[in-house]
């Protein structure tokens, strides 16, 4: 007998598909049972299809169980996984063409530290809804259970639930696997130490000649690395190799190797996700002391976002994931997302693991399920990079309690954990670096505490108090005149009501 597993918003289709076959081929969680919940027909139909198919391929002792009905899922569940977007994308799209309208540049959403966007804060009223009656039916049905949230904003969300319920939460994100960026940058310059070679534009091409020297001049054991931070707002705060400061390589990386590598990558970079050594990257770097890590290159200050033709200049030829060019083809790829997924499901020609290969998404979360349903105590956990195994440590966003000092205990951190059966433990660290902890974490935790103020409690004043902070705010006409436009749009009635 295994675990009752629970994923809400099951309609996502190819990140649950993923999830679906790390649990899988995880021989200790044979027996689960799958529950897959969605309010749209369609995706839910595609999903569960195309679970029950690789199951059956398979001949897996796995029973899969797809339902409209949430609290049939939860009841009794051992873990809820939530990767609900209630309203769907093009909803907040139209609220930010509405914000820019107004003269808010993507949207009113957008602020310091937070230009994610498809990090919903300020905007994001029936995301924290959802998620708050999730919590509950939790709470009501299954007390017991983790619940796990995948949906954005992780760290408001985290925060959200472990403050208002009693429920064992934490957040998922798998930004903090861009660290690996370091090691690349380590082997760029250790290529040319060691060997007199220049990998760089390989690098940059992110072609297999570069991870070929990565695996064979880097030993990963020999590698120490520590993140610290909020969710989209993570540090390197350490980074050595072989007991000293790895950050040398990338000091020499940066004076020596820079404009080559961003003279190739702009040139041959297909991805708007591609960030990790981007120039705004690199600044964020001389800013602040220590490399951002994953989705917080995206975030920063104003410097790097006033306009598209800024964006560009830091984050390369699409401005980021979150341009207005960025935004379109996240939208698109969704859409072509749920296409290939229909398009596996569908095809019985075919065997599922044709298009699905059986091999690990490098995701944590099935991780976590195993350590904690089965009582195998971890901290860290396996992961395939180009065809090369290395290990990596588990990092989640759990409620602080102490573990960085200079955060206030009551606010998710994104930080190294263990896991056991007893649940998931943030790993004591030393504070957060000054500069960062004044110009980045403090900024970002006052906009957490705004957000949910805004959205738990109400009141129009919360959305003025907002915007009245805002760089982009002119008058008190143009904040009045954007609420009002917001609100009247058409499936925000009770969002109106809320904030009146």
């Amino acid at each position: 007998m295994g675990p009752k597993i629970a994923f809400i918003g099951a309609g996502s289709a190819r990140w649950t598909s993923r999830i679906l076959v790390d649990i899988l081929m995880n021989e200790d969680l044979r027996g689960s049972e799958i529950w897959l919940m969605d309010i749209d027909d369609y995706r839910l139909n595609i999903i569960s299809t195309l679970a029950r198919r690789y199951v059956e391929e398979l001949k897996l002792p796995i029973k899969i169980y797809a339902t409209k009905d949430r609290s049939e899922a939860i009841k009794d569940a051992d873990f809820v996984i939530s990767t609900a977007l209630p309203k769907g994308y093009l909803y907040y799209e139209t609220m930010r063409d509405v914000s820019e309208k107004h003269g808010y540049y993507r949207g009113i959403n957008s602020v310091e530290w937070n230009y994610v966007g498809d990090y919903h804060t300020i905007w994001g009223y029936y995301l924290f809804k959802l998620h708050l009656d999730i919590a509950k039916d939790i709470e009501d049905l299954a007390p017991d259970a983790w619940f796990f949230i995948v949906s954005n904003p992780v760290l408001e969300l985290t925060t959200m639930v472990a403050r208002e319920t009693k429920v064992n939460v934490a957040g998922i994100c798998h930004g903090f696997l861009g660290y690996r960026a370091a090691i690349e940058v380590l082997a760029m310059r250790l290529a040319k130490e060691k060997l007199g070679k220049n990998i760089t534009p390989y690098c940059a091409a992110h072609r297999p000649e570069c991870y070929k020297e990565v695996f064979e001049l880097i030993n990963f054991d020999e590698v120490e690395v520590e993140m610290k931070g909020l969710n989209h707002v993570i540090w390197l705060t350490r980074f050595m190799y072989k007991g000293e400061d790895g950050y040398r390589y990338v000091d020499e990386w940066v004076e020596n190797d820079a404009e080559e590598y961003w003279s190739v990558w702009r040139e041959y970079t297909t991805n708007p996700w591609d960030l990790d050594l981007c120039p705004a990257a690199i600044d964020m770097y001389k800013t602040y002391g220590y490399l951002p890590i994953g989705d917080s290159v995206r975030g920063g200050t104003w410097k790097y976002h006033w306009d598209l033709r800024t964006k560009q200049y830091w984050y390369g030829p699409y401005g980021g994931p979150d341009s207005e060019i960025g935004c379109a083809i996240r939208i698109m790829q969704v859409r072509r997302n749920v296409e290939e997924m229909a398009r596996i499901a569908f095809d019985t020609s075919r065997p599922i693991s044709s298009s699905i290969p059986f091999r690990p998404s490098g995701e944590v979360i099935v991780t976590l399920i195993d350590s904690i349903y089965n009582d195998k105590p971890a901290d860290s956990y396996e992961l395939q990079f180009f065809g090369k195994r290395m290990r990596v440590p588990i990092y989640v966003n759990v409620m602080n309690k102490g573990a960085i000092p200079n955060i206030q205990g009551d606010v998710a951190v994104e930080t190294h954990v263990k896991v056991d059966r007893r649940g998931i433990h943030p790993i004591q660290k030393d504070a957060i670096p000054d500069k960062i902890y004044r110009y980045a974490i403090l900024p970002r935790v006052m906009r957490v505490e705004w957000a949910l103020e805004a959205n738990l409690r109400g009141g129009r004043d919360s959305l003025i108090h907002w915007l009245i902070m805002d760089l982009r705010t002119k008058s008190m006409k143009q904040i009045e005149d954007v609420i009002d436009d917001i609100l009247k749009l058409p499936g925000n009635e009770d969002m109106a009501r809320h904030f009146s």
